[in-house]
């Protein structure tokens, strides 16, 4: 599933050994292989459209968007009906028309810290530590094959994921989640791929996401990524309610 990102970036960079590896040298190599601080700061919106599969043939369009520094709105559209997830930067929602449920509502605390993973406009690893996280180098483990380095991030809530960098572009491959869901831990894991660039930043266009060990794996496969596209703050704020 995965895609190498072109040959032409392998050639800028090498691959040092794990004994002069940091958690924070491999951060800085994800950084520069991703198209560089300048190039990641200056995308302010992001919209991403696709397709989410799941088991028995079960598909749906799925739209995300992004702004800076932390709103998101996600979309899950089937059968004529539009169910959204929303964070305005304060405040988390969701409509959920296949419950018989129009109007907007709050999302729960198990939902609240899902997406303010979502809404982490570059994601735990880049200036983790100004966002309170922890990130620390605990080894290296093969991922279907390709050689990565394993990094654990507490995240400032507690929870806890180890992502997967590939050794020779250091980016992520895989990402495995710890969380608890209604008082019991739950584990999940992604696989991260088809990395393309959008706006001179590679980004993955293609997760599978499920448990660890099970066969049934649900996909995300985005068909376009817009950078800086028009986003107005209404777009995150739950209807009747300004931002």
């Amino acid at each position: 599933m995965r895609r190498i990102l072109s040959h032409a970036v392998a050639l800028t960079l090498s691959v040092a050994p794990l004994s002069a590896q940091t958690a924070d040298s491999i951060i800085h190599r994800y950084i520069q292989t991703s198209g560089g601080m300048a190039k990641i700061q200056a995308i302010q919106t992001i919209r991403r459209t696709g397709r989410f599969q799941g088991g028995g043939g079960f598909e749906a369009v799925v739209v995300q968007e992004n702004k800076r520094p932390g709103s998101v709105r996600e979309e899950f559209s089937l059968q004529g009906m539009t169910g959204i997830n929303a964070y305005d930067g304060k405040n988390g929602w969701k409509i959920e028309p296949w419950n018989g449920k129009r109007d907007a509502e709050a999302l729960s605390e198990e939902e609240m810290r899902q997406i303010l993973e979502d809404a982490d406009f570059d994601g735990p690893l880049i200036d983790y530590q100004k966002k309170g996280n922890r990130v620390e180098l605990v080894g290296t483990e093969q991922v279907e094959g390709t050689d990565a380095y394993k990094l654990k991030v507490t995240l400032a809530n507690g929870d806890v994921s180890y992502y997967y960098m590939d050794t020779e572009y250091c980016v992520p491959i895989k990402i495995e989640t710890q969380r608890m869901i209604r008082g019991a831990q739950q584990e999940f894991e992604t696989s991260l791929g088809d990395y393309k660039q959008v706006a001179g930043v590679y980004m993955a266009h293609a997760y599978e996401m499920g448990r660890p060990g099970s066969q049934d794996k649900s996909r995300i496969t985005y068909d376009k990524i817009e950078a800086n596209v028009t986003l107005d703050d209404q777009r995150f704020a739950r209807p009747g309610v300004r931002p």
